[in-house]
């Protein structure tokens, strides 16, 4: 038997998935789901002490997604958005590093959406905070879902921080760049509800679309939104040249925006273009922060 085969159950080495053909609808169809094991699941990252992904792929599907360049590692041939690698033992696999590993922060998740809609059928997001929690860790959750808020009562009076993305006050312009990913308004929801169950909270504004999201109209629609719920937390972060990414934010550009793809180009790979835009969206988030009187519980 291959090493880290079993038999009777669904593990298989890395090397030979199980692929299944998902009914879950994505952004481009049917969604490819393949069961995998894992050696680890918990890992140091540079973001938080740890990350800890329950999944390869996210069928949110979005267009700037840096997470793509997982496929480097994980070639899949279905496009991003269209596939998820489940690893079955992950709650098996935490509870066993968690006999030596020190306590600390989790960011939930840093290459998918921890609660993207599998999450809802496979539980094993919600299986490994309940043992973090259980163990003295810190959880800090970030997501575009509003399936989080099944497990606030797991958060609720413990060390937990719930935070959202949101890249954009813009309906239609959210279903074009991140198409699977809960509304707007139910974003809005996860941050009221997590307040009211006493958590602490934030919201992730990024990222900025360059020309679309980016201007003070649509930044003033995105703090008054924050104003009216009242995050805790905020951050800003810029649309960002990263692997893979070009291509595919350069195909929408192509279809919705065509008189965008050349200045969104120049901005993201012109060193000269970039340093004066990023100083002018600076300038651009300040002031609507301030309108708001939001200063204080800004980060960007």
């Amino acid at each position: 038997m291959k090493r880290g085969a079993k038999a009777g159950n669904l593990w298989r080495s890395p090397e030979t998935p199980v692929a299944v053909e998902s009914k879950a609808a994505s952004p481009s169809g049917r969604v490819v789901v393949r069961e995998t094991p894992c050696r680890t699941i918990l890992n140091q990252s540079s973001i938080s002490d740890y990350s800890l992904n329950c999944y390869t792929g996210c069928t949110n599907g979005c267009v700037y997604c840096y997470a793509r360049f997982m496929q480097r590692f994980h070639p899949h041939a279905e496009p991003w958005g269209a596939f998820v690698d489940v690893k079955v033992n992950a709650v098996e696999t935490l509870r066993r590093q968690l006999r030596r590993a020190r306590p600390g922060e989790v960011f939930m998740s840093s290459a998918c959406d921890g609660w993207q809609p599998i999450e809802a059928q496979r539980r094993l997001t919600r299986g490994c905070c309940e043992l973090l929690i259980v163990h003295g860790f810190t959880v800090n959750v970030l997501t575009k879902s509003e399936l989080v808020m099944r497990d606030f009562d797991l958060f609720a009076g413990r060390k937990a921080h719930v935070a959202v993305t949101i890249s954009t006050a813009d309906d239609r312009l959210s279903r074009l760049w991140e198409p699977g990913a809960s509304s707007i308004a139910a974003r809005c929801r996860v941050i009221a509800e997590a307040r009211r169950a006493g958590l602490r909270t934030g919201i992730m504004f990024a990222p900025l679309l360059p020309f679309l999201s980016d201007t003070s109209e649509s930044l003033e629609a995105m703090f008054e939104r924050a104003a009216d719920i009242g995050a805790d937390d905020l951050w800003v972060d810029a649309l960002n040249p990263r692997p893979k990414v070009w291509a595919s934010v350069s195909d929408l550009l192509r279809r919705e925006f065509p008189d965008l793809r050349e200045p969104c180009r120049r901005v993201l790979f012109d060193e000269g273009a970039r340093g004066v835009y990023l100083a002018e969206v600076r300038d651009r988030v300040a002031a609507a922060a301030a309108r708001f009187k939001l200063q204080d519980r800004l980060t960007v």
